[in-house]
């Protein structure tokens, strides 16, 4: 397998890239839980953990591609419209470049924070331009664990995003993580369905932002 840069390989970037032109998971374990702000969510439920997978389709309008896969890049950008960063920036550790994110849980639950590292990449797939963006957890000794935070240690996010041929772009990702501690399965797949789409629209409102920022 040919490996990118980064640690991801090139038939990772090229799989999120087929599932784009989707509409829906292959697979008939995948199911249709939800269809809701215009995306449609899709779960496989991980039997030893009581956890899904998600992927996501939708659109969304007037947010070109090159802009949304900028605004999802932008971490300083980030820290002001996702209100559930607590803590999030970038250091290099050999020769890697990994990201630290911490994330705000409600009363009485402690926050999780994350080590991952990320790659964007811009692919032609038969004349069309498809902006893959793929994370998932890390583990560094310059992060140690920190009292009274949870750490994350699964976690992977691809993001795919084309032109929907107008002004705004077609959108899929696929989302896990096990974020650990006594929180129940059924709370944490609840959270997931219902913040995964209000991220994406929330990203589509920085967009327009980012475009009077700059």
């Amino acid at each position: 397998m040919e490996l990118a840069v980064g640690g991801f390989s090139e038939e990772q970037f090229r799989e999120a890239c087929a599932e784009i032109q989707q509409r829906a998971p292959a697979g008939a374990n995948w199911e249709l839980l939800v269809e809701t702000l215009g995306f449609s969510i899709y779960g496989l439920l991980d039997q030893q953990t009581g956890l899904y997978e998600y992927k996501v389709f939708g659109v969304l309008d007037d947010c070109p591609p090159a802009l949304l896969a900028d605004v999802y890049m932008d971490l300083d950008y980030r820290k002001q419209w996702d209100q559930y960063v607590k803590e999030l920036y970038e250091k290099e550790c050999n020769g890697e470049t990994v990201v630290y994110w911490e994330v705000k849980y409600p009363f009485p639950m402690s926050n999780r924070d994350y080590i991952y590292i990320r790659q964007r990449q811009e692919l032609d797939v038969e004349g069309r331009k498809i902006h893959v963006v793929l994370a998932q957890s890390t583990s560094v000794p310059q992060f140690a664990e920190r009292p009274g935070v949870i750490r994350v240690n699964r976690y992977k996010q691809s993001l795919a995003i084309e032109s929907d041929g107008k002004k705004g772009s077609k959108v899929f990702m696929y989302y896990f993580d096990n974020p650990g501690g006594q929180i129940p399965s059924w709370l944490i797949n609840w959270v997931a369905k219902n913040g995964v789409p209000n991220f994406l629209k929330d990203m589509a409102k920085a967009c327009q932002n980012y475009l009077k920022k700059t």
